[in-house]
């Protein structure tokens, strides 16, 4: 049979509902080892686990990328994603019936300044501790909105939200490098010829913070997808989950193939999941994500109606 191409309108889809997916599929081993996935991998949605929730419960991941859609649907501002983002703490927003589980440190402690009244463009903190992968858990609609902008300024944007939850360069360095690789699968690129492309523009981003260039290394060197799985480290350290969902993106396979890839390396499992399912739904279209995946998700709060509220405001949306 034929393959047709897959639009626009369908990568960006993707994106979001492979994010969601994988994070899903990763809220009921959190925490486990990878010597546990490998004795008992995760083949398909489950339920209860870790956060004993329901099949198909997105965890802070999943709200918080799609708060940060939400903060794209007007002007984009830092400011209303910080409303959004405490609106999430507070009350349950964007989460699955209203339940907030899964807060990270550092996300609290930023949300926590913006309550009492202090600017979200400066609300993350900047210390090496504060390196986590809770910026960039949510970053994607980023690239997603920004897609047929100059990569300089998806970079930008992409530095810029993390900086509400994550100022630390590092973090904020994860979020761009993530976001110009996004938008190059979101144009049609393979995923090497993504990190290839990227290249150039990150290395001018690094040159004004040469101390970090030691922690990206490893993606651009060339040789990074025959990196074994045995020196891929999967835990809440921003690099970590960075360089893990590129490799498993990298070692190729349908939709299924890398976002379990993901999820069964254990440890941060729902993170990897969503961070890894937003870039594999952008290369194969919504319509190559598992129906029954899709049909497992939560219904509460609905998506589809943010999806397409985005797909308006996102370039080229008659694709």
């Amino acid at each position: 049979m034929k393959s047709h191409p897959i639009s626009r309108r369908d990568r960006i889809t993707g994106g979001i509902i492979g994010a969601l997916v994988g994070d899903a599929l990763g809220v009921p081993v959190e925490f486990s080892s990878r010597g546990e996935r490998d004795s008992d991998p995760v083949t398909s949605m489950r339920a209860f686990g870790t956060w004993n929730q329901l099949a198909g419960t997105w965890s802070d991941d999943g709200a918080l990328l799609l708060c940060t859609a939400e903060s794209l649907l007007e002007a984009p501002s830092v400011d209303i994603a910080g409303e959004l983002y405490v609106r999430w703490l507070q009350k349950g927003h964007q989460a699955v019936g209203g339940k907030v589980f899964d807060v990270g440190g550092a996300t609290r402690a930023a949300l926590g300044r913006i309550s009492r009244g202090g600017s979200a463009a400066t609300a993350g903190g900047v210390g090496e501790s504060d390196n986590g992968n809770g910026s960039l858990m949510r970053i994607l609609p980023i690239a997603l909105r920004f897609g047929d902008s100059a990569p300089e300024v998806v970079a930008d944007q992409a530095m810029r939200w993390s900086a509400i939850t994550h100022r630390h360069p590092r973090s904020q360095l994860a979020c761009a490098c993530y976001c110009l690789i996004a938008q190059q699968l979101l144009n049609g690129a393979t995923p090497l010829g993504a990190i290839h492309t990227s290249d150039a523009v990150f290395a001018k981003l690094l040159a004004r913070f040469p101390d970090e260039r030691s922690g990206f290394a490893r993606i651009f060197d060339g040789a990074f997808a025959n990196t074994r799985r045995e020196e891929i480290r999967s835990g809440g350290y921003v690099i970590d989950t960075l360089e893990a969902s590129l490799w498993c993106v990298l070692q190729g396979g349908s939709f299924r193939d890398i976002v379990l890839r993901a999820v069964n390396l254990g440890e941060d499992t729902d993170t990897t999941g969503c961070v890894t399912g937003g870039l594999a739904g952008i290369i194969a279209g919504v319509e190559a994500i598992p129906a029954d995946w899709k049909d497992a998700l939560a219904k509460d709060p609905p998506v589809g109606g943010l999806i397409e509220r985005f797909q308006a405001v996102a370039k080229d949306p008659s694709t």
